[in-house]
């Protein structure tokens, strides 16, 4: 592995008297993948910028290798001022870059070159924005939310293109799995210190979770000393003056240390308001249709949603997620079919583009429409208490919306949707700017939830963690609902959602109609030997590939080992990314052989 392109080092940062970095520090080395997570308001977007040189840290070291360049994609990026959509790319580009790859970039992402960038969607915008990110083939990429707003297809494409190139990648995504495909390195940001593990997202969690509980253990054990010291002081001092002039000195010392300590963020609590029971048939379609004029949205639809069905919508932006959507809760008439809606239905939306949000209006009156108490799940609330369940401090309450933060915004949406009685959720990308930890207890929520969800997202794992069937966009018009998550939806249909080369579930004189779960793929009757063999031995074989892993990464950590020994750092560097690929094939091989023994034994 060679030097480090880039080094951060003992950052520190203040913003309005509040400490935001506190000797943060991390480093990027020529082909590295990082990710970069941690609560939002943690300053990662901040971090990501100093990276950049487009904010100045109050102190610190800044090193960049001369000749090495980056390139930085922004959360929201600003297109004004640039006539088409490929004068926006080509600007990017360095003296010597070949234009041609900005044109091919736009092609790849259904864009023609020509379009007004006044015009353009939020996520044609961040699709032009990747665009420019990618074209120079930099050294170094700095990526903030780059699945923001885009489709599952595009998504797919860009885990695709970024994992052949040969930048280096610093990544800030709440979307785990397209970390855990690209990632190899996690910095976790928390309370102003930046934390290195050199394993993939996939160990982040219970890695951070270890940490979180040994600092609460000895924040407890000072506690205890605190306590036990304070009581000797209230006794007085007395006998030896000068010994116990240097016990008090600790005791002030102890004291300053314990104000020193931040304990673990707070979590959101959800606290939802559960509607009456609807009835038990929530909504039906029969042979519903839409067609704009240029050809069919959807077409020959039914379905059939009881209580209690947790039911994902995905396909490419276009296809007419949000037309199926407002045509099953009766927003919109089909242009032919029928649609029925069940009894006793309270329904509560989250609204994608958080729309129906004032921006001259406060936090507070946000929240409660005026006034100071808040009704949530039967129980009168203090507007402050409530602001609190959801990560927002008291000084807030009069904060206008509109200078929210995207995920201040996305917690105001939940907050006020949770606040309102109901048993059917409609919630339209509502992972849009969450933290992860935010997302976790988004997910618990939907678990608990005893009515009925309909959920359209392009978070592949949130999906997988809350539905239990998806309707998917299958081009045309067409229209299919798959049993399961997104997982199981791929291992039935196949994985281009596009549409480009989408497998199509085979027709026989069994198999239901579209609308209803699709039948899974034929078993294969039994397990070869090989396959027997494989299953049986697999396991032993991932386990000895983490031993490899594991000591390799040891080795890597070894002080001055790239000064002492160059050759053996080289090797110990391509023997860990072998032995990580190794490993990745392994265990999906694994999978794969477990899912067809369960189907065989099923069957």
């Amino acid at each position: 592995m060679a030097p480090p392109l880039l080094i951060l080092r003992n950052i520190n940062l203040t913003f309005g008297g509040t400490p935001l970095f506190e000797g943060a520090e991390f480093s990027v080395s020529e082909g590295e993948r990082l990710c970069l997570v941690g609560r939002n308001g943690s300053g990662k977007s901040t971090l990501l910028k100093i990276a950049a040189g487009m904010v100045e840290p109050d102190d610190g070291e800044i090193f960049l290798q001369p000749g090495t360049t980056v390139r930085y994609l922004p959360q929201e990026p600003d297109l004004s001022g640039f006539r088409t959509s490929l004068a926006y790319v080509e600007a990017g580009l360095e003296p010597g870059d070949g234009p041609y790859r900005a044109q091919y970039l736009l092609d790849q992402l259904a864009l023609t070159g020509e379009e007004d960038p006044a015009t353009l969607s939020g996520g044609e915008i961040r699709r032009c924005a990747l665009a420019r990110a990618l074209a120079p083939e930099p050294d170094i990429l700095l990526l903030d939310e780059p699945t923001n707003h885009l489709d599952l297809p595009v998504i797919e494409w860009l885990e695709k293109e970024l994992a052949s190139m040969r930048s280096a990648l610093v990544i800030i995504s709440h979307d785990r799995r397209f970390l855990e495909k690209l990632s190899r390195t996690t910095i976790w940001l928390a309370q102003g210190i930046t934390r290195r593990l050199d394993q993939n997202f996939r160990k982040f969690e219970s890695w951070r979770d270890g940490i979180v509980e040994q600092e609460e253990t000895e924040r407890h054990k000072l506690d205890r000393k605190l306590v036990a010291e304070t009581a000797w002081l209230r006794k007085g001092v007395t006998a030896r003056r000068k010994r116990n002039q240097g016990r008090l000195r600790a005791l002030f010392a102890l004291r300053k240390q314990r104000q020193d300590q931040c304990g673990p963020t707070g979590q959101v609590n959800f606290t939802k308001s559960d509607g009456a029971k609807s009835g038990k048939l929530v909504m039906e379609a029969k042979s519903i249709s839409k067609d704009y004029g240029n050809g069919p949205v959807v077409q020959d639809f039914s379905i059939r949603i009881q209580r209690g069905d947790r039911i994902g919508i995905v396909g490419p932006n276009g296809a007419g997620k949000t037309t199926i959507l407002n045509m099953l809760t009766g927003a919109l008439e089909p242009d032919s079919g029928s649609t029925r809606l069940g009894t006793n239905l309270e329904m509560v939306t989250l609204d994608q583009k958080r729309e129906i949000l004032d921006p001259d209006s406060t936090l507070a009156d946000a929240l409660t429409g005026g006034g100071e108490i808040i009704s949530v799940g039967g129980q009168n609330k203090h507007v402050i208490g409530y602001m609190k369940d959801f990560l927002f401090a008291p000084e807030q309450a009069r904060t206008p919306v509109g200078v929210l933060s995207g995920g201040e915004r996305g917690r105001l949406m939940l907050a006020r949707a949770l606040a309102r009685p109901s048993n059917l959720l409609v919630l339209d990308e509502p992972t849009n700017d969450l933290d992860l930890e935010t997302l976790d207890l988004l997910q618990e929520m939907i678990a608990d939830y005893p009515g009925t969800v309909l959920l359209v997202s392009h978070d592949r794992d949130f999906l997988d963690r809350t539905v239990t069937s998806i309707i998917c966009a299958e081009g045309k018009g067409e229209w299919i609902e798959y049993a399961g998550g997104f997982s199981d939806m791929i291992s039935q249909r196949g994985a281009d959602l596009g549409g480009r080369a989408a497998k199509k579930v085979p027709s026989t004189p069994g198999q239901k109609k579209p609308g209803a779960p699709a039948a899974p793929p034929q078993s294969k009757g039994k397990l070869t030997y090989k396959d027997k063999h494989a299953l049986e031995t697999l396991p032993a074989e991932i386990e000895k590939l983490q031993v490899d892993i594991d000591r390799h990464q040891a080795t890597l950590t070894e002080p001055n080992l790239f000064t002492a020994d160059p050759a053996k750092f080289e090797e110990t560097a391509q023997a860990l990314d072998k032995a990580q690929a190794a490993l990745a094939a392994a265990e999906e091989r694994w999978i794969e052989l477990e899912m067809l023994r369960e189907e065989i034994e099923g069957s």
